[in-house]
């Protein structure tokens, strides 16, 4: 592969995953107040060349300089959580087969790339961050960067995939993608089936910072009651969406899904690195006629 392959692989994988109608999330139908679908596609092309050269570079110094251009070209934080995730993934290097080499990749990390990621964690400023006892982002790191993950992954899910080898996405997400492509024989639709599918399974994190660790645990729960009510396959589960997503934008609510969509970007990028996904992709977009929220 070569890095320009990689790198439009990372940029197409964000793109996927922030244009697909999830709910509560920005996509190619809803805004944020402070970010709009233009910044996340910006943000999509800033880090696909930085993050192509992060086996080179070194992952934490790849993090850094992704948050750094992406602060500069949008003014805010549309993807730390993707940065973070895909980092180590993309240091694999070529030909390599993926788990295998994440886990080298991983175990290599040192206080270099602890220093060079709690710097673009600072800088992209992530809301609902807060302190850790030990090894919090705004101080001088003391461990490597995969043991501060560790530390953090009971409460921070892409830290969690540090300290599993990535585990969720390998075994969990990937299966779940394969199915939602048979499922409705779209991207979009598989997209969004994995985004309601993980939050049912793994609490979402950036909900549980903002909003609390019960809020997180109901989210999960609708997510699944829209799964349980046939989407897509009855009416009543486009309703069933259709609530979710509003329920998940109440004004206030500070409900958005962010660590799940990032969970979900990740995977896409392992499916095209993996060739479960290819460029150009065979399988079609839902059209605007259908009862998206």
């Amino acid at each position: 592969m070569t890095g320009n392959l990689k790198s439009l692989r990372i940029t197409t994988a964000c793109q996927w995953e922030c244009v697909a109608r999830k709910p509560g999330n920005v996509n190619r139908s809803r805004d944020f107040p402070d970010a709009s679908l233009a910044d996340f596609l910006v943000s999509a092309s800033v880090i696909g060349p930085i993050l192509a050269a992060a086996g080179s570079r070194g992952v934490g110094a790849a993090i850094h300089s992704a948050c750094a251009d992406t602060r500069a070209r949008v003014g805010t934080n549309t993807n730390l959580g993707l940065v973070l995730a895909l980092a180590p993934l993309a240091a694999v290097p070529d030909g390599k087969p993926l788990r295998d080499g994440v886990g080298r990749v991983l175990a290599n990390l040192d206080r270099d790339d602890a220093k060079w990621a709690f710097q673009g964690i600072a800088i992209a400023n992530p809301g609902g961050l807060g302190t850790a006892p030990e090894q919090d982002v705004l101080s001088t790191p003391t461990s490597t960067l995969l043991e501060a993950m560790r530390l953090a992954s009971d409460r921070d899910s892409i830290a969690r995939q540090y300290a599993n080898g990535f585990a969720d996405i390998f075994e969990t997400a990937l299966p779940t993608l394969g199915g939602g492509l048979q499922e409705t024989g779209t991207l979009e639709g598989a997209i969004v089936l994995l985004h309601l599918h993980l939050m049912s399974l793994i609490p979402d994190t950036h909900i549980a910072r903002r909003s609390g660790m019960a809020m997180a645990l109901e989210a999960g729960e609708r997510a699944a009651e829209v799964a349980r009510a046939g989407w897509p396959r009855r009416s009543e589960g486009w309703k069933a969406l259709s609530r979710f997503d509003a329920w998940l934008r109440e004004p206030g609510t500070k409900r958005n899904p962010g660590t799940t969509a990032d969970l979900v970007g990740a995977t896409l990028y392992v499916a095209l690195a993996e060739g479960i996904l290819d460029l150009p992709c065979r399988f079609p977009w839902w059209n605007h006629e259908s009862p998206w929220p």
